[in-house]
């Protein structure tokens, strides 16, 4: 399954873009993630709010395929766990979903036509983050996902419930 990441703007900040870099190095390791960068709006601060997130959507909307399962990252949207989110993903793959398209609007939002187009909205907290800070908790979320169910090391609660899994065999084993 491709995942693809679409973004509005591009980071300036050189944390940032480290951290991105970052991720996206780990992310190769476990899928075909590739990230779509649409350039700002030139003169953007000219319009009002509305003309330039209709304007963003237009681009967004143009980088899409029919078949593509879209999900905007929305401050609105559902908020999972780090392992809820790993099922989310598995259940697409099992489904057979060729490509998911995750999209992070610019500064404000998306448009009304980009909501229409949208699969599902998904919320990284409840806590509202700037669209830039989003690119990268989303990678390192992605990542997370990922080495959740491979069984990997990255999330602690797999070690937690193999250490209570082999609490309760020995306990179990000593009992009987």
């Amino acid at each position: 399954m491709k995942i693809k990441l679409i973004v509005v703007g591009k980071t300036s900040s050189r944390f940032l873009n480290d951290g991105e870099k970052e991720y996206e190095k780990r992310l190769k390791h476990y899928s075909c993630f590739e990230q779509l960068v649409i350039n700002n709006i030139k003169n953007g601060n000219k319009f009002s709010t509305n003309d330039l997130k209709n304007k963003e959507g237009d681009l967004i909307l143009s980088k899409l395929d029919k078949k593509d399962l879209v999900i905007l990252l929305d401050e609105k949207g559902k908020v999972y766990s780090s392992k809820e989110f790993a099922e989310f993903i598995q259940n697409k793959t099992i489904n057979s979903v060729k490509k998911l398209v995750f999209v992070v609007g610019g500064a404000f939002g998306f448009s009304d036509e980009v909501y229409k187009r949208a699969n599902y909205k998904i919320s990284l907290s409840k806590m509202t983050f700037s669209h830039l800070m989003v690119r990268l908790i989303f990678k390192e979320q992605l990542y997370r996902a990922c080495t959740i169910l491979k069984g990997e090391k990255y999330h602690h609660e797999w070690i937690i419930l193999l250490r209570y899994f082999h609490i309760s065999v020995c306990i179990f084993l000593f009992l009987f």
